[in-house]
C-alpha cells in the first residue's frame, strides 16, 4: 500500500515539476527544478536552442527548516552518533563474542567512512 502511495506521489510530482511548479510538502520540504546551461550559452534569447545550450535539468529538494521536522544534512550530522568502527570491532572481540566483523580483516582507511557522496554544489542557492 505504501509503495502505491509513493508511486502516485512520484508521478504527480514529476507532472507538476514539468509544468514549472514548485511542490511543497508540509513538514518535509520543497521540490523544484533548475536548469544548467552549457558553457558559453547563447548570445541572445532567439539563439537559444535547448538541444545545443541546455546541459541538464535538475530536480532539487529544500528541506523544511522547522526544528522538529528539519531533515537537512546539517541537522542529520548534528544528531548522528559517529563511532570508530575499528575500536568498536576491538571491543566486540575483547568482550569474548568470538565473531569477527564481516568485510575482511584489513584496516585500509581510505578516508571514506560511510556513503552519501554529499556535494555542497547540490545545495540550492539563494537565487534559485
Amino acid at each position: 500500500m505504501v509503495f502505491g502511495v509513493l508511486e502516485k506521489f512520484r508521478s504527480c510530482l514529476l507532472e507538476m515539476l514539468l509544468n514549472s511548479k514548485r511542490v511543497k510538502i508540509d513538514g518535509l520540504g520543497i521540490f523544484y527544478t533548475t536548469l544548467e546551461n552549457e558553457k558559453g550559452g547563447a548570445v541572445s534569447k532567439d539563439d537559444f536552442n535547448p538541444t545545443k545550450n541546455l546541459k541538464a535539468l535538475h530536480i532539487r529538494f529544500l528541506p523544511d527548516q522547522e526544528a522538529e521536522t528539519n531533515i537537512s544534512s546539517r541537522e542529520f550530522i548534528k544528531k548522528a552518533e559517529f563511532v570508530n568502527a575499528e575500536a568498536l570491532a576491538g571491543q566486540l572481540l575483547e568482550s569474548g563474542s568470538g565473531n569477527t566483523p564481516s568485510g575482511g580483516s584489513g584496516s585500509g582507511n581510505d578516508g571514506n567512512q560511510g556513503g552519501g557522496g554529499y556535494n555542497s554544489s547540490d545545495d540550492p542557492g539563494e537565487g534559485d
